[in-house]
């Protein structure tokens, strides 16, 4: 039992020389893994090689998948995502998923870079100082999240909890969607990935859906990253995650229809 030549091709293309142990022990469930990930659901994807692993990263960091997370990290490095990149998706997972859950993460990537020649620290990416976070990160949660949504938040929250809009703008958006490295429509591709990946996160997902808009990335751009997730997160998770596409970016009656 092996998977398919396009399954097979697909797979060498991100990891070569690599022996699944897997595929020794399971042959059978690698044989139908393989054959849906990495042939059935990359036919149904118009993302490029580098975004696909980018977004499968994030997950598999929500996931809190680490072994699969270092194998995915050097297909990354294979198709030309950069050191850069990749420390930025681990980066925009604090705020999101949590430095408990991220910790060990930085430090699998870490060892990665090593064995591959890459030293750390690389160079710096932020883009604020203690000063400015506050104001800049504000300006950029507007600019995502639009900036009638965002007084509302202010106007809305209840005294004893405006503090923690202000570590919204200040942290969440000053810390992390200010520095440069990602750009923000792909941060916002990340940010969509870990929180559908997490689960229980239904309003938020709703609320990066219409984010991710606001950035440019459309319906069928969002499908397609929920598609590539599909096979590592499972159909709950997916179907959640594009119910809160159709309750947000509603088809066109053309899309309906093809």
């Amino acid at each position: 039992m092996a998977p398919n030549a396009r399954a097979q091709a697909n797979h060498d293309r991100l990891f070569s020389g690599h022996v699944s142990t897997l595929a020794v022990t399971d042959p059978e469930l690698i044989e139908t893994f393989d054959n849906f990930a990495f042939d059935e659901v990359l036919a149904h994807s118009n993302l490029d090689a580098r975004t696909r692993l980018m977004v499968q990263l994030a997950s598999m960091i929500a996931c809190q998948a680490l072994r699969e997370y270092r194998v995915m990290l050097g297909a990354a490095l294979a198709v030309g995502v950069t050191p850069i990149e990749i420390k930025e998706i681990v980066y925009q997972a604090v705020p999101y998923v949590g430095m408990a859950k991220v910790f060990e993460f930085v430090h699998a990537t870490n060892e990665v870079l090593a064995e591959r020649g890459v030293a750390v620290p690389l160079p710096g990416q932020s883009t604020t100082s203690p000063e400015t976070r506050a104001e800049k990160g504000l300006a950029v949660q507007k600019q995502i999240v639009g900036g009638d949504g965002v007084e509302k938040l202010y106007a809305t929250a209840p005294a004893d909890e405006l503090h923690i809009q202000r570590f919204l703008s200040a942290n969440c958006f000053g810390d992390n969607y200010t520095r440069s490295g990602v750009d923000i429509p792909t941060r916002e591709l990340l940010t969509l990935s870990m929180l559908v990946s997490l689960g229980g996160c239904d309003p938020q997902v709703r609320s990066h859906v219409a984010a991710n808009l606001n950035v440019g990335n459309d319906r069928a751009r969002l499908i397609d990253v929920l598609t590539q997730l599909l096979p590592f997160i499972g159909y709950p998770r997916t179907l959640n995650g594009l119910r809160a596409i159709d309750e947000v970016a509603r088809p066109t009656s053309a899309e309906r229809q093809s």
